[in-house]
């Protein structure tokens, strides 16, 4: 059976159209100039730009310098597997209010693909001065501690994948230098945890572990982030001790099956 026609809605919003049809086309075709993009919409080149603009803000474009735009972490993000992504979530939320009630530090939850990480859960502390919330947040995996974790998962093939120079190449500045990275991501599977002090943000200090599931395959990272100024690195030992016993608790969790409901148990 055919599917009917779609009817547009009553109180069409033109900015939103223009910004949901040009990160369509930058995530199906490769990527557009701001000419070819204004051609696409209809609609002036300034207006083209601002769309651009937009979308290269909330992350879901980036410019080359070649000056196309192409789909942005986002948008490559969106290979994940949503059911995978919200169920992991769920099953993360309380875990992370505890880690927070226990530390007083905010405390997120992260997924990598590619080269990139995304925030997926973040729960603030109670303090006045604080990290705020990075949900929906993308960074690139070297410059965060779960990244990190991750990456360190992957062999020097896989590795090599990643980081290929192709990929860099309207923006060589953000590649890593790969014989460094390798260096240290040798020093973080010995540690089994990751300190980031100042990588990704000035004045912000984050420790994360990675969360494994029941055969051991890390899923996601865990993390802590504070205030530079908070940061004591001799509270680092039991801080790590209770991101890990948090992480081993979520795996666990995760990889269990689903408890049977009882009122849909047969009757004897």
């Amino acid at each position: 059976m055919d599917k009917p026609l779609k009817t547009p809605p009553p109180y069409p919003i033109a900015s939103v159209d223009h910004a949901l049809r040009a990160a369509t086309i930058l995530q199906m075709e490769g990527g557009a100039t701001v000419a070819q993009l204004a051609e696409r919409l209809d609609v002036a080149r300034s207006t083209a730009h601002r769309v651009l603009a937009m979308l290269v803000y909330r992350d879901f474009a980036v410019r080359g310098e070649d000056r196309v735009y192409r789909a942005g972490p986002v948008l490559e993000l969106a290979a994940h597997s949503q059911s995978l992504v919200s169920r992991l979530r769920t099953a993360a939320l309380h875990h992370l209010h505890r880690v927070v009630d226990l530390l007083d530090e905010t405390t997120n939850l992260i997924v990598r693909t590619g080269d990139t990480v995304r925030f997926i859960a973040s729960v603030e502390c109670r303090q006045s001065l604080r990290v705020g919330n990075r949900e929906g947040m993308v960074f690139p995996a070297h410059r965060t501690t779960t990244g990190l974790l991750m990456l360190a998962e992957l062999s020097d093939e896989e590795l090599e994948e990643v980081y290929a120079a192709e990929r860099y190449r309207d923006r060589p500045a953000d590649r890593p230098d790969l014989p460094r990275l390798r260096t240290e991501l040798k020093r973080l599977r010995r540690n089994g945890f990751a300190v980031n002090k100042e990588r990704s943000e000035r004045g912000l200090v984050a420790v994360g572990v990675p969360v494994r599931d029941q055969g051991g395959t890390a899923l996601a990272g865990l993390s802590v982030s504070m205030l530079g100024v908070r940061y004591d690195p001799q509270r680092l030992r039991p801080l790590v001790a209770t991101l890990e016993a948090a992480a081993q608790a979520l795996g666990r969790e995760f990889g269990s099956p689903p408890p049977e409901n009882p009122k849909a148990a047969p009757r004897r």
